[in-house]
């Protein structure tokens, strides 16, 4: 999936372009060509060119427009303890080792480059701005619901969290989607193959800001994805409660309890990218942090 640049221009557009400019002077021959280098409107089209395909080879995993502020309170953490498999693991090793027993992260296993083009902010905001979203709050039991339209939540309450904000006051776009009017979108998703014998998938997707999260829970199993940004999980096996306030944000467990915890009794920890997918068991405790403003999408089997 080629990154964009202003205007509509895509990483691929500017290497098409860049050949053209230079396979016709080539051509017709080495004078020709120096010709064209020497041209001062040619020269600083080139460079143009060549800076936006520097850009996507530091960073080719485009925001997609959601504007990355490349600032957070908290970044990675030092090891990820969550075992990375690539899209060759079989269906026999994810049951046999992982779906009853421990999360795993999974690279590569579907390609889902159009379901993100369609997540680009410009994009959403066209097909669905007029649409009401239901927001949750950012604590344990997600207590409160609002509704409100999906362009008033991105353009006024899309923000990075208050560090002085509870989550019982911090409102979050996640699940509760209305399939009826989304349901466009999510037909252009590709889920990951591997299901639980006797489960369906059941998706829920949303948009968050950077240092936002759910505290720490647990239901049923399912997959994780992230479509654009980077989201940092929290993992505790079923018979080890974590430590938490329910009502208090991810982000505020992070700077005041993680720190403080024995070695022991540090979580299973691993931050996801685009094109990675985390499974995690039945009742697994799970909290989550979005490193960068994020869209996602879950997949749970129930």
């Amino acid at each position: 999936m080629p990154c964009e640049w202003p205007g509509g221009v895509s990483a691929e557009d500017c290497r098409d372009f860049l050949f053209h400019i230079i396979r016709i002077p080539a051509q017709r021959g080495p004078e020709a060509l120096m010709d064209l280098m020497a041209g001062t409107t040619h020269l600083y089209l080139l460079l143009h060119v060549v800076a936006a395909l520097a850009l996507e080879t530091e960073d080719p995993q485009c925001d997609g427009g959601w504007q990355w502020s490349h600032y957070s309170p908290v970044q990675e953490e030092e090891r990820c303890t969550v075992e990375r498999r690539d899209g060759t693991i079989t269906y026999s090793e994810f049951i046999e080792q992982y779906a009853y027993k421990r999360p795993v992260i999974i690279q590569g296993i579907t390609d889902n480059s159009e379901f993100r083009s369609l997540c680009r902010r410009e994009k959403l905001l066209q097909m669905y701005g007029d649409r009401s979203v239901r927001l949750s709050t950012a604590n344990t039991y997600s207590y409160d619901k609002v509704d409100v339209p999906f362009q008033e939540y991105v353009e006024h309450l899309l923000r990075p969290q208050d560090l002085d904000s509870l989550g019982v006051d911090t409102l979050y776009f996640f699940g509760d989607n209305n399939f009826t009017e989304w349901g466009s979108l999510f037909q252009k998703y590709t889920p990951p193959p591997f299901k639980l014998p006797g489960t369906t998938g059941a998706y829920s997707f949303g948009i968050a800001g950077s240092g936002t999260g759910v505290p720490f829970h647990w239901h049923g199993p399912g997959y994780s994805e992230v479509i654009y940004g980077r989201k940092r999980w929290f993992l505790y096996p079923p018979d080890k409660t974590p430590e938490f306030n329910p009502n208090r944000t991810t982000l505020s467990w992070m700077l005041e309890t993680y720190p403080l915890l024995p070695a022991a009794e540090r979580p299973i920890e691993c931050t996801i990218r685009p094109g990675e997918v985390l499974y995690f068991p039945d009742h697994w405790w799970h909290a989550t942090l979005n490193l960068d403003t994020s869209v996602f999408i879950s997949t749970f089997l129930g």
